[in-house]
């Protein structure tokens, strides 16, 4: 069973979403926060795989609350589901750590099917957010003008939605190996997060 927990400061939207994840078997509410602060609290106390996180919320918003579950329970995957599409937005909420972008308008099954990604380590985002993503992630050279050979391999497993557990031992490698390589290649795109690398292997690789 994936645990999740709901965070939004709209009851009728907890109530919905508690609704919907009452459909799907492998999926269990552990929870319903209506501020940032309360998703960290309950999460961490929960032990939630994922958190379903909106942006707007009072006293911590959904970025503060994604960038502090990260460092309090790192093994918990964020889904941000919100209303919001502007570029600031995005790359906040990526930045601070959240493994997807949802937009409210979404249909259902992708809200349930983009819970299950976060969990094998995908990255399901809304077209929007996606073309944000590659518009701001573009390299000013060619691929093989910017990373090595090995970064390249790195990369694409990355695309493929590999953990970097996955990635060592795949290139039989160690996992500080791989972290070294993915911090250089965060470098060498000027990006920060794994998602926006992973839509620049998409366009370049």
């Amino acid at each position: 069973m994936i645990r999740v927990l709901v965070a939004d400061d709209h009851a009728v939207v907890r109530r919905g979403l508690a609704t919907l994840l009452a459909t799907a078997p492998d999926l269990e509410l552990v929870g319903a926060a209506g501020d940032g602060a309360e998703a960290v609290r309950l999460a961490v106390d929960a032990g939630a795989d994922v958190v379903v996180m909106d942006l707007s919320m009072p006293v911590v918003d959904g970025v503060a609350a994604t960038r502090e579950l990260a460092s309090r329970a790192p093994s918990c995957r964020v889904l941000v589901l919100t209303s919001f599409s502007d570029q600031a937005r995005v790359s906040d909420a990526l930045h601070a750590g959240a493994d997807g972008y949802l937009l409210k308008h979404a249909e259902p099954e992708e809200i349930l099917d983009g819970i299950r990604e976060v969990v094998r380590g995908g990255s399901p985002l809304d077209p929007a957010a996606a073309r944000i993503l590659l518009n701001t992630s573009r390299s000013r050279g060619a691929p093989s003008e910017i990373l090595t050979g090995r970064e390249r391999e790195v990369l694409i497993l990355v695309e493929a939605g590999l953990n970097n557990r996955q990635i060592a031992r795949k290139l039989d490698i160690s996992e500080r190996t791989v972290k070294s390589h993915l911090h250089n290649i965060f470098q060498r795109l000027g990006v920060t997060h794994r998602t926006e690398a992973a839509l620049w292997a998409q366009r370049n690789l």
